[in-house]
């Protein structure tokens, strides 16, 4: 399968074509999207340069989704994204996106499986919402403690004396304990709620 192969290298040239190299055929934006829901990899390359630009052709393809009005991403979170643009914390988005989405994705069958035994999906959609939040809880303190420099913490005044190291060290230690004490409780709950009710 694709994971055991080489990546299918498209090429794209300067009239906008893409080139399928597998395949010997030209394809189109959507044939890509249907080849990524099959599962096969491929890379997109400038067939004049030989520049990997698989990030923009991806974020393309997202793009035409949406504008067929299939709107996958919420107003609010394309402005937080915007927001992280140039942030301290820009760099600690993508593992954290792409971490949660790698859990969708693993548990998105026994998902499936639950909200067809819930017979509607209003039940089964609150839940979801109830542990997007509490994900976005964790998160808002995970970026806190990234962002903090060494001697502040929250509320501080300008001109304020910084804090002792050791107790700011003993503080980020427990603050950190606690954020993996409660990623493992939304691992568990996440499973619990992927599991379907016995009855």
């Amino acid at each position: 399968m694709s994971s055991t192969t080489d990546p299918i290298t498209i090429k794209k040239y300067a009239n906008r074509r893409l080139y399928n190299t597998g395949t010997s055929t030209y394809v189109t934006l959507e044939d890509l999207a249907a080849m990524v829901k099959k599962g096969e990899d491929f890379h997109v390359v400038d067939a004049k340069s030989g520049d990997d630009i698989t990030h923009q052709v991806l974020t393309q393809i997202i793009f035409e989704q949406e504008n067929k009005g299939q709107n996958l991403l919420p107003i609010t979170f394309l402005r937080q994204l915007i927001r992280f643009y140039g942030d301290s914390v820009q760099s600690f988005v993508p593992k954290y996106l792409e971490l949660s989405m790698a859990a969708l994705t693993r548990d998105q069958d026994k998902m499936r499986s639950s909200l067809s035994g819930f017979g509607a999906a209003a039940p089964f959609q609150s839940v979801v919402e109830e542990q997007m939040r509490t994900n976005v809880a964790i998160m808002e303190r995970a970026f806190r403690m990234f962002t903090a420099f060494p001697g502040q913490t929250e509320g501080a005044t300008a001109g304020a004396e910084p804090a002792a190291p050791a107790p700011r060290e003993e503080k980020s230690a427990a603050e950190l304990d606690e954020l993996r004490r409660e990623m493992a409780e939304m691992r568990d709950r996440l499973d619990r709620m992927a599991t379907p009710a016995k009855g």
